[in-house]
């Protein structure tokens, strides 16, 4: 399935889908507000605002899975906004795993990380660097956003400046 069909909703409930991120490197990640990973938010900020102009961005997607996220998009939203800055699109809480997967993730979750393991999300901000030619690379959650294996993934699939 082409990632950019896959029908989802934004915090703000509209629906879309990633088609109007087609040409653009992609940075997915599962998201949750009461995570002690949450500094991740920094970087991943970070991430838009240095590569953002060049065709890059980040894609939101809070999830309760593993039951860190706040109760509703509004307060997702304020806490984001307010307690890191958060500039990128963000969408509506999904689920990650199990069987009422978001399709996103349906598909996300076939791509191995780095020792070859596919399958469920293991934690909150687990990355999915998706190049805009559709190949995804993964990323477990502690490894942060602003990691070499990242950033360099970013550099060589955006236009020189």
């Amino acid at each position: 399935m082409n990632l950019d069909e896959i029908t989802v909703t934004t915090i703000d409930g509209t629906i879309t889908t990633l088609a109007p991120y087609h040409d653009q490197v992609k940075l997915i990640v599962n998201v949750a507000s009461r995570c002690g990973l949450a500094p991740q938010y920094e970087k991943l900020e970070q991430l838009q605002k240095t590569y953002g102009p060049r065709g890059f961005t980040v894609l939101g997607f809070p999830s309760n899975q593993f039951l860190q996220e706040l109760s509703d998009a509004e307060k997702i939203k304020e806490y984001c906004s307010t307690t890191w800055g958060v500039t990128f699109p963000m969408f509506d809480r999904i689920r990650v795993n199990g069987r009422s997967q978001h399709p996103l993730y349906a598909e996300l979750t076939k791509t191995p990380d780095a020792s070859g393991k596919a399958g469920r999300v293991t934690w909150n901000f687990e990355k999915f660097l998706v190049l805009p030619g559709g190949e995804v690379h993964r990323f477990r959650p502690t490894t942060r956003p602003d990691a070499p294996e990242i950033v360099e993934l970013i550099e060589a699939a955006l236009p020189v400046r």
